[in-house]
Order: C-alpha cells, then sequence, then structure tokens
C-alpha cells in the first residue's frame, strides 16, 4: 500500500553545487515562502551557515504542488558533515543528485551517491548551474554516468531522468538547448520517478528517530519518518534504545512539517515525516513502538571519525576574563550534550579531569563545534589534530582521503612537487579548456594534515580543494614527518608596542599588531626559520636626552596575519596549545617559561 499523495526527498550534492539556492527556488514557486532578500539563502538558518557560505545542518521542509505533498531534506554538502547525509537519507524514498554543470561529479558527489545507492533509492540527477558560460553539460552527464557504474547502481537507478536547472534564476528544463521558464519540469519529474512512501497502516507503530528538535513547552522530541502503523495524540508510545533499555510514554504532541515551520496535527500516517514529544529522554537510533507489540528497527551506522584532538580548560594567565563557562564540569556537560544530536562526533574522558578527548570527521567538523561553544561563551584550549589509527586483522591501519585539486597551468608543477613528498598517489589528471588542471589523488589524513594553508601559500590563494574519507590503509612507513616550524615566543607578559614589533617582524610574520596584551609563553607569530625564537614583544624605547639624528624616523608597522580558527588549527604544533575564548584566538606553548622548555627539549633528545 502507498500514500500516492506523498513524497520524501534529500538533496544530496558536492559542496557549493547550489543544493540550498535551489530548495530556496523551490519554496518560492510553491509560494511557500514569500518576502526574502535577495541572495538570502532561508534554510542556512544558523549563523555560521550564514557566515561560511555551507550547509552544516540537515533541514526539513514541506512542499505543497498541486495534489502532492512533497517533504524535502536540505543536506550539508562538505565530508565532515557526512553523518548528518548518512541518518538523514534513511529518512527518504529517494533523492536529487545536484551536479555542478562545469565541475561535474566531484569527491563529496562520491560519497553521498554511495550512500544513496546501497539504500535502494531512486535517483533524479539535477544539472544545476546551467547558464554558466564555461558549462559543460554533455561531459558532465557522462561522467556523473560513469561514476553510477563505479559505484554498482542497478540497473534501474542506471536508468535516472536528468533535469537542466538554474538555481539562481529558479528554472528548469528537459531540454539543455530549450531554457525553462519555472520549475514546473523538475517538480513534475519529482512526482513522477519518486515513489510514493510504502506504508504498512496495520503493522504495530515504528519510527526511527534520525534527528532531535527541542521546544520550551514541549522539551525534547525526536524526528523520523512513520514506517509502519499510525500515531495521534495522547497515545501511548514505548522508547526502544539501541543498548536495550525501555521507557514508556504518551504522545504529548505531534507535529508535522508545513513549510517551514513545525505545525501540531492529530493525527499521521505511515510514510509521512513527524516530530513527536512525549519523553522525557530521547536520542538518535532510538526506535518509538507500540507497547503492546514493539518492534525496533535496525539502528543508524555512522562511520568512524578519522580526526582527534584534546578539548581542556583553558589555564592560560587571561582565563575567566572573556568567557562565561570556563570550569570542567560544564565543559563536559556540553560537549556530551553535543553527541545527541552531532552522531559523527564521539567524546571520551581522560586521565586528566579537566580534560577530555574528541574525535570528529575531518578539521572543519571539529572546528565547527569550537566555533559555536566559544559564541555560546565556553573558554577551552585544545591540542594539535592527529590521526585515529585502527588495527584490523592484527595491521595498523590509518585513514586516507580523495583528494581533489583544481589549479591554473603554472602552479601545477609546484602541486605535483608538494603532494610528492606527502607521498599522494596521483589517480586522475585532466585540462580545461581554460587551461586549469584537474587533479585527483589518494592520500593519507596525515599527509593532508597543513597541507591547504602550505598550498594556499605556494599558490597564491589559486588552489581549490576538496577532499574526503576513502578507506583506511597499511600505515605508510615513509611518509616523512611534517615540516617544522618555528615560532615567535612572548618572553614577558603586559601590552605589545610598535617599537618591538618593529624589531621582531625581522624575525618573521607575526599574528598580533600593537597594543595587544600578551603573557609569557604566547605565540605571537611564525619564525621565519624553522626554530622557535624568544623574545621581549612588550619593550618600549628608552627616552633620554640625547638628541638622535634616526630619533623622528616614522616607524613603518607591517599588518599582521590574521589568525582564523582554521589557520591556527594547521598551525600548531605537538608542543603547543590554542586558547579559544569568545572573543580571541591565542596560541601558546604547553610550558610558558623558557627556561623550562630548554630543560625540556634537552631531556627528550
Amino acid at each position: 500500500m502507498q500514500q500516492t499523495h506523498l513524497r520524501n526527498i534529500a538533496i544530496i550534492a558536492h559542496v557549493d553545487h547550489g543544493k540550498t539556492t535551489l530548495v530556496d527556488a523551490m519554496l518560492r514557486f510553491t509560494h511557500t515562502i514569500r518576502a526574502v532578500p535577495v541572495g538570502a539563502l532561508i534554510m542556512d538558518s544558523m549563523d555560521l551557515e550564514r557566515e561560511k557560505g555551507i550547509t552544516i545542518r540537515a533541514k526539513n521542509a514541506s512542499l505543497i504542488y498541486g495534489a502532492y505533498k512533497i517533504n524535502l531534506v536540505d543536506t550539508p554538502g562538505h565530508a565532515d558533515f557526512g553523518g548528518e547525509v548518512e541518518r538523514t537519507l534513511r529518512m527518504v524514498d529517494g533523492a536529487l543528485l545536484l551536479v555542478d554543470a562545469k565541475d561535474g561529479p566531484m569527491p563529496q558527489t562520491k560519497f553521498v551517491l554511495r550512500k544513496a545507492i546501497e539504500l535502494g533509492h531512486p535517483i533524479i540527477v539535477v544539472v544545476n548551474k546551467i547558464d554558466r558560460a564555461d558549462s559543460q553539460i554533455d561531459d558532465v552527464v557522462n561522467r556523473t554516468f560513469d561514476l553510477f557504474s563505479a559505484l554498482d547502481a542497478s540497473s534501474t537507478q542506471h536508468d535516472f531522468p536528468i533535469v537542466y536547472t538554474s538555481a539562481t534564476q529558479g528554472t528548469a528544463t528537459l531540454d539543455p538547448a530549450k531554457p525553462g521558464a519555472d520549475l514546473t519540469p523538475l517538480f513534475e519529474t519529482i512526482v513522477e520517478r519518486i515513489p510514493a512512501p510504502h506504508v504498512l497502516p496495520d503493522e504495530p507503530l515504528q519510527i526511527l528517530v534520525l534527528a532531535l528538535a527541542y521546544d520550551t513547552f514541549k522539551g525534547k522530541m525526536g524526528i523520523g519518518k512513520i514506517s509502519a502503523g499510525s500515531l495521534k495524540t495522547s497515545q501511548p508510545i514505548l522508547r526502544l534504545s539501541p543498548d536495550g533499555r525501555r521507557e514508556v510514554g504518551t504522545v504529548m504532541a505531534l507535529l508535522a512539517y508545513q513549510g517551514l515551520e513545525r505545525v501540531e496535527i492529530p493525527s499521521a500516517g505511515s510514510g509521512e515525516i513527524v516530530a513527536v514529544a512525549g519523553f522525557g529522554e530521547v536520542s538518535i537510533g532510538d526506535t518509538i513502538t507500540d507497547p503492546e507489540r514493539p518492534r525496533a528497527l535496525p539502528a543508524v551506522v555512522i562511520e568512524e571519525p578519522t580526526l582527534r584532538m584534546t578539548f581542556a580548560v583553558n589555564k592560560s594567565p587571561f582565563t575567566g576574563k572573556e568567557g562565561k563557562y570556563i570550569t570542567s564540569r560544564v565543559l563536559r556537560e556540553r560537549l556530551y550534550k553535543e553527541l545527541e544530536i552531532n552522531v559523527a562526533l564521539r567524546v571520551a574522558d581522560t586521565d586528566s579531569p579537566d580534560t577530555f578527548l574528541v574525535s570528529g570527521r575531518g578539521e572543519l567538523h571539529l572546528a565547527i563545534l569550537i566555533e559555536t561553544m566559544r559564541r555560546e561563551g565556553y573558554e577551552l584550549e585544545v591540542s594539535q589534530p592527529e590521526v585515529v589509527y585502527k588495527d584490523i586483522d592484527g595491521v595498523r591501519m590509518e585513514p586516507s582521503e580523495w583528494l581533489s585539486i583544481d589549479i591554473p597551468g603554472e602552479y601545477q608543477g609546484t602541486l605535483i612537487e608538494e603532494l610528492g613528498r606527502r607521498r599522494a598517489e596521483l589517480k586522475e589528471m585532466s585540462r580545461s579548456p581554460t587551461g586549469d588542471f584537474h587533479l585527483e589523488y589518494l592520500i593519507t589524513t596525515r599527509g593532508l594534515l597543513g597541507m591547504k594553508s602550505a598550498l594556499l601559500k605556494k599558490t597564491r590563494g589559486n588552489a581549490v580543494i576538496h577532499h574526503i574519507f576513502d578507506r583506511y590503509q597499511p600505515v605508510l612507513a615513509d611518509l616523512p614527518p611534517p615540516e617544522p616550524h618555528g615560532s615567535l615566543i612572548a618572553t614577558e607578559g603586559g601590552v605589545s608596542t610598535g617599537f618591538a614589533i618593529t624589531n621582531a617582524q625581522e624575525r618573521g610574520e607575526l599574528f598580533i599588531g600593537p597594543a595587544v596584551p600578551v603573557y609569557e609563553g604566547m605565540v605571537i607569530g611564525q619564525a621565519s626559520r624553522d626554530r622557535d625564537v624568544a623574545l621581549n614583544i612588550c619593550k618600549q624605547k628608552k627616552l633620554t636626552n640625547v638628541r638622535s639624528s634616526t630619533g623622528e624616523t616614522t616607524i613603518v608597522l607591517v599588518p599582521p596575519r590574521e589568525l582564523t580558527l582554521e589557520l591556527a588549527l594547521e598551525y600548531i604544533g605537538p608542543d603547543e596549545l590554542l586558547e579559544v575564548t569568545p572573543k580571541s584566538l591565542r596560541i601558546r606553548k604547553h610550558i610558558a617559561d623558557e627556561k623550562r622548555r630548554i630543560r625540556a627539549r634537552r631531556e627528550e633528545g
């Protein structure tokens, strides 16, 4: 039996291929939303999403097209948030695969498509941005078909329909030679090719919780698709956890999506995506079922993290000056609370009560968590990211990633030299009509650490880099260690002066300007050589009664390098920590005192 009026679909794609823009265009076309500022992305509701221009959390919306209700899920496009994509695809019955008309399938395209194919979902291929002057539509379609074949898609999935769109203009067509007027061809294809959800109205209730929501009055709610049975307000229900725990409850509130909002409804049938309130605690992976005939659904299996770092209480001399939450108790509570919604994250206690080991899917995954916490008022310090190793069948394994780079032709030699040093394996190389090179490599995650900033510096910001986890492989024994960097370190606390900076900037590139508070052991810049340089950045010019021919010389200060969170995480070494507060980012040494640092180095080697 099927709910013929209902369609549940997800939009999946590589980052920046236009998913959220297309969803916004679909919302406008169906008059779900009306007055929106030009250029604003409705579905990117988080501040970080608007600032970075990426989707971080999967979001639901509901559209009405004629007699059909379409439940739509906008998914993240970045590989580090693949956990959101994996669980979201369990909620839907088909997917729109967006492919850029110039770039074609990219690393994240392969990842999200593999997940959709494994679940047996029918796919509609949407070639977006066809209005670009440098689009290569025929080549992109051929490469997309090759990707389906490489991922062992079924014959039915190979027979995918293609819709050509310009999300910014809000148009779609089935023939790229004939411009579209609106999005009608896309909606008609969805209705025809995406199946209605298969429903089992007479079976016991089954809902797999795949997302969470919180309401001040209703409490925590579990979101998922009704796989079997039906649900209504005040109905008795049972929550089954993957670890065997049970909790009996009653449906206090039942909500479904209407446009971008969740609204209360009296009842819902199989195939509908709903939010259920009625339990004190609910987690992703739980099954909501009938207490008289309980039936659990298979829990969500998410791929393991590949990077980890320590999160600890801030112990710098400036602790407590800028943040509200500074104790180990509140830090621990916040990290473990994040596990409820961030299914790809792992948190573990350590031997130290104020230090926690946090593992994630990549640097950006962990950086977003750090940035979110600092905006909430937390102070903390984090260590250098390190790779998560595994022992498989007695062999020590490390994660490797599929790396995709687009670069102008004049930097080709620089790129190949840098990646060769990092033991990357070239898999594919092509040249576009404009002369740019597209290269694809297999590289270890260890080899990737620190690579982005190095490449962007050597190519003057012209490299476009994407990477995604591929598999675990035996540890490379001949991988050279990362290039060491020297740091400029403050020898005493105080406020930086223009006079001291004038001398310091000859030793390297500074991270701070004048009149900035510093403390002993704080890293104030990167040295020009590969060894640390300790200096007094607070030194003031001595005043005397003797006139000097150079006394009135104008001081010329070089603008400091802006220290962003991503840059700082790539920069810090094994003996350094990154201090994160709501207002500042500071790098410091584990050992602040210079003499103790020298003594420790001698003891180590």
